[in-house]
């Protein structure tokens, strides 16, 4: 098994899960987070004034899925989450050692 982390914008979310849920990706953790990546934050203009903002909100998104998943769970996220500009956000893969369902004690490894 692997978990997948994918950090993305905010306005894509209801996106991605739209797309999560056609492609019979149902269960997720989502977490509203703040980050920055290699362009460390951005500048806006606000009455005249420059301000930076360092941290920016994203949403991380976390799926646990049989390796056999992992790639079509990876694309449908690129597929729905990208725009093409700067902060699109990252995809990470772990691996999952067993998962234990709390209400059956099932365990799967």
């Amino acid at each position: 098994m692997k978990m997948v982390v994918a950090i993305i914008r905010p306005e894509r979310f209801e996106r991605v899960l739209e797309e999560l849920e056609k492609e019979g990706f149902i269960a997720l953790t989502a977490t509203e987070v703040k980050g920055r990546g290699e362009q460390k934050g951005i500048k806006l203009q606000f009455r005249g004034r420059t301000m930076e903002v360092d941290l920016l909100d994203k949403v991380k998104i976390e799926v646990v899925v049989d390796d056999s998943e992992v790639e079509r769970l990876v694309n449908a996220i690129i597929n729905s989450a990208r725009t093409g500009r700067i902060g699109d956000g990252k995809i990470f893969i772990i691996p999952v050692e067993r998962a234990v369902r709390i209400r059956t004690g099932e365990i799967a490894e």
